[in-house]
């Protein structure tokens, strides 16, 4: 294994800090601070006095280290809340990562490194935490062509945390950026694989018809892209999905088509059949006998009776059917 490669798998591999209470060197520091203070005063009074003027300095100086001692113990406590952690660095060097909550002591010297926090412009302190809660990354819909070529809308929903707060900060300039054009990326080539519609007849995946299993297909490379960030996707749901504008009235005339042939097709069906119906029960109870011209304009009539969008209009006979 090179220098680099196993350079790589140190930055990766995560550090959990077993750090003090800071509760001990919260007292610790107050002492040595208020100590300093009172050693400062002191010494400036025996500065007054003649003959004392060494001890008085002496007395300043070690007052002064005391009061930036305790300022700097204090400078050490970190508090952490629950679902959140800190990953801390020393002179630009991986130091570790806090991820138990409470209130705790490190070494005063490191910073915290969270890529996705900018500085505040004003001087303020800024939240540095990595949070480790559940969250939600809301895709916008986004024009793109399906297999068939059809442009179409498709939006969806990641539910994702962190589960390595090292990788996360380490690995990536932006956890949250680089997830959400991973994100759009795995939409566009997912969609780009299946039709908007399974084609009549076919055992397909389509991303209307299999909308969960895309979307779990979605999830799966998702979390392949992201795996080195450090982030788990807990689950991808797909939250819109149309054809484009453009053709949105060209393909609803074909579905309603579509749907008016097939109910024609139904409608026939149970026409023929109600005719053949008929017909057996006819010459079964001998009701009347009717040759083959008979039979024929007989079917043509209840066809047209039973296939027809209007109500028929009956026309009484009131003479021989011969």
């Amino acid at each position: 294994m090179s220098e680099e490669n196993k350079g790589k798998n140190e930055i990766q591999k995560e550090k959990v800090l077993q750090a003090k209470s800071g509760f001990g060197m919260l007292i610790l520091g107050c002492i040595l601070a208020a100590a300093g203070i009172g050693g400062f005063v002191w010494g400036a009074l025996l500065c007054d006095r003649n003959g004392a003027e060494v001890l008085g300095i002496a007395a300043i100086i070690a007052g002064t280290l005391a009061f930036l001692a305790g300022i700097l113990i204090l400078c050490g406590l970190k508090v952490i809340n629950p679902k959140e952690a800190l990953v801390l660095a020393l002179f630009g060097n991986y130091y570790g990562t806090l991820m138990k909550e409470g209130f705790f002591w490190v070494n005063p010297f490191v910073t915290a490194i969270n890529p996705t926090v900018k500085a505040a412009a004003n001087g303020k302190s800024v939240n540095r935490k990595v949070s480790l809660k559940t969250m939600t990354l809301n895709n916008e819909k986004q024009k793109v062509n399906d297999e068939t070529g059809n442009p179409v809308e498709i939006g969806a929903v990641a539910i994702w945390k962190v589960v390595n707060p090292t990788k996360a900060v380490i690995n990536v300039e932006n956890y949250k950026s680089y997830l959400s054009i991973q994100c759009d990326s795995i939409i566009r080539n997912t969609a780009r694989k299946y039709p908007y519609d399974a084609a009549e007849g076919k055992d397909e995946k389509s991303l209307r018809g299999s909308s969960q299993e895309i979307a779990d297909i979605m999830c799966r490379e998702l979390q392949e892209k992201v795996e080195n960030a450090g982030i788990k996707i807990l689950e991808v749901r797909i939250t819109h999905l149309a054809y484009a504008p453009e053709i949105a009235s060209a393909m609803l005339q074909r579905q309603q088509a579509a749907a008016i042939i097939d109910a024609r097709q139904k409608i026939v069906e149970g026409a023929v059949g109600m005719v053949e119906m008929a017909l057996e029960k006819l010459s079964e109870n001998e009701i009347v006998e009717l040759d083959e011209e008979r039979k024929a304009a007989m079917v043509s009539n209840l066809l047209v009776v039973l296939c027809g969008n209007k109500d028929a209009q009956p026309i009484v006979n009131s003479g021989s059917i011969y």
